[in-house]
């Protein structure tokens, strides 16, 4: 039975864990040998000194019993409040997403990010119309109560969707977010939403994507 850990997002992903091995009366060594993590990794994400892989949190996940998407709720939410570092993290987080959709049985091993940004640009021109602009403003947030508010980069989604209804956000900028958006509402996923725990990677990669790219557009016109 996966464990619920009250307010987890607000806590530091190290706090966390912390929280959950203690309820477990697990020893950093003891998880480490049940886990196959080197202590010294462990130990370092527990004090806060190594941000997470998602490969690391899958193992947490497996043997401390909590979603994944708590741990990746915890760890994002984190990562977020460190503005200096925000798109070193995102750059991050796509490598990280890949290297565990690479060791993951659940999917086409063959997959990579370019299908995702296929999709983007489909999604993009999608956002143009104005049944593609009505079905963001209509259905976000219907999607995001439909899964709870809970998965990856949740937060960074609500930012987009904020930024999109934004009359002062340019058009290219917003048709740009706009295929993020729909891509995450539409769920015509590379990797379905069922397929647990990776469901909702895919719609991380498509914002992080998109996030690159608004980045780069930021900064060709400074």
């Amino acid at each position: 039975m996966m464990t619920k850990i009250e307010d987890s997002a607000d806590l530091h992903i190290g706090e966390l864990i912390k929280e959950l091995m203690k309820k477990r009366s697990l020893t950093m060594r003891k998880l480490s040998e049940m886990s196959g993590m080197d202590i010294a990794t462990i130990s370092r994400i527990v004090s806060g000194k190594q941000e997470p892989k998602l490969s690391h949190l899958k193992l947490f996940s497996n043997h401390l019993e909590i979603s994944i998407e708590e741990l990746v709720g915890s760890s994002d939410h984190n990562k977020s409040n460190d503005k200096n570092d925000n798109h070193l993290a995102y750059d991050q987080s796509i490598e990280n997403i890949l290297e565990t959709l690479g060791t993951s049985q659940f999917y086409d091993t063959n997959f990579t990010n370019s299908d995702i940004e296929m999709e983007l640009s489909k999604y993009e021109q999608y956002a143009q119309t104005e049944e593609g602009d009505r079905l963001i403003k209509h259905d976000f947030n219907n999607k995001i109560n439909q899964i709870n508010a809970i998965g990856p980069f949740i937060q960074q989604l609500k930012k987009l969707y904020t930024r999109y209804c934004d009359d002062k956000t340019s058009i290219t900028d917003r048709f740009l977010i706009g295929s993020a958006l729909l891509y995450f509402i539409l769920s015509a996923d590379v990797i379905p939403d069922y397929v647990f725990p990776i469901g909702y990677l895919d719609d991380a990669i498509a914002v992080q994507l998109v996030l690159s790219r608004l980045k780069k557009l930021g900064e060709k016109s400074l």
